[in-house]
Formats: structure tokens, sequence, C-alpha cells
């Protein structure tokens, strides 16, 4: 049986993991039975990283070693830095990446080592460059990364509707807003999805909106 392919929304604010099993999506839980992993990440000196929901909890408390809303800066040659380290986005969210494929070891009690991982639209090849980078560092063979509001429409159903269409798909995240105009396309049978606009910000999401309240 070949090996099942991780499914990651690797986001601003938040991130999940998942695969598809017999043609159904299925979002692995930690052992919290949450299924959404915050972004963040808190390094020390002499242990592991922590990420996720302990991460956040730890950066009221330790903020100058405690990293989010890292894709915000991925492709950039932005570093983080606590103590007398640096850390590229990269780095971080490679930790992140390892985080959550351990969560999808550990719940399904199976080893993964290739993954699809979604980007914005709008990411330049720098950025999607990076994203594959971090894939990468944490050891993991990055198939293919996908534009989010591709998925999206994949997610909803597009997909199987008769003929073409021109959708309008708005990613209002965490971190990031963003809307794309997709075309799809039916040929032969299969579906084809191409991005034939799209514009964002990478610093307007939820989080600003929290700012500003």
């Amino acid at each position: 049986m070949s090996e099942k392919i991780l499914g990651i929304d690797l986001g601003t604010t938040n991130s999940l993991v998942g695969v598809v099993d017999s043609g159904f999506p299925i979002l692995f839980a930690d052992k919290n039975g949450s299924r959404i992993t915050p972004s963040v990440v808190s390094y020390s000196n002499n242990d592991e990283p922590i990420v996720g929901e302990a991460a956040r909890r730890v950066m009221s408390i330790s903020p100058e070693s405690t990293f989010a809303s890292v894709k915000r800066k991925i492709g950039s040659k932005d570093t983080f830095q606590f103590d007398d380290k640096e850390l590229t986005p990269e780095q971080v969210s490679a930790d992140i990446l390892i985080h959550l494929r351990k969560i999808a070891e550990e719940a399904s009690d199976e080893k993964f080592s290739k993954a699809v991982i979604t980007v914005p639209a709008y990411f330049n090849d720098s950025q999607r460059q990076a994203t594959k980078d971090a894939g990468k560092i944490a050891g993991l063979e990055v198939k293919r990364i996908i534009n989010e509001p591709t998925a999206a429409a994949l997610a909803y159903g597009l997909d199987k509707h008769k003929g073409d269409s021109v959708v309008a798909v708005y990613d209002l995240g965490g971190g990031t807003f963003d809307i794309s105009i997709i075309e799809i396309s039916e040929v032969d049978g299969e579906h084809q999805f191409e991005v034939l606009s799209t514009n964002g910000d990478t610093f307007l999401g939820g989080e600003d909106f929290d700012l500003k309240l």
C-alpha cells in the first residue's frame, strides 16, 4: 500500500493537518482532541521547541523567545532573535511542520514523509520556495504547493459541478486577507483550476481587527 500524503494548511494564526483516506478527508486531532494548532513556537536553550497551544500560553511570560505569525515573513530576509541565536522564518515554520507531522503520526499510528502544503495565491516564487524549504528542513518531501483558494474550491466540492465556471474565493484568515478569481474548466471529464487574478494584504487579518478593537 502506498504511503499517504499529508495535507497541511500552514496558516498565519492556526494550522491543520490531515489526509485523504478512501476518498474522504480526515483531519487529525492532538492528544487534547483539538484539530487546530496555533502557529506559535517558543524556544529555550535546553529543551525542544514548544509548539501550538502550549507555546501560545508561554508567550505572555516569555515573549522574547516566542514567535507567532511567522508566515507573514516567510520568503523574506527577516530573522527571529532569542538570546544569541538567529532563526529564519523557514526554520520556525519547520518546527510547526514537525509538530503537525507528530500529531498525524500519533493519531494514525502511521509514518509520513510526504506532504502537500497550501499557500496564499498571491505568494511569489520566493515565498513558495521558502515554504518548500521549511518542509525540507522538517524532513518532509513537499510533493506540491497548492493555492489556498484552489484548495477551498476543492473542499467545497466545486470540482463536482458540470461544465465550466468562474468563482470568487475570499480568504479572511487570522493574519491575511485575499480574494482570488478562479476558472474551473472541465476537460475530458477532468476539472482544471486556474487562478485568473488574485490580490490581498499579508498584514490584514483577524488579529489586526482584534488589535484595533
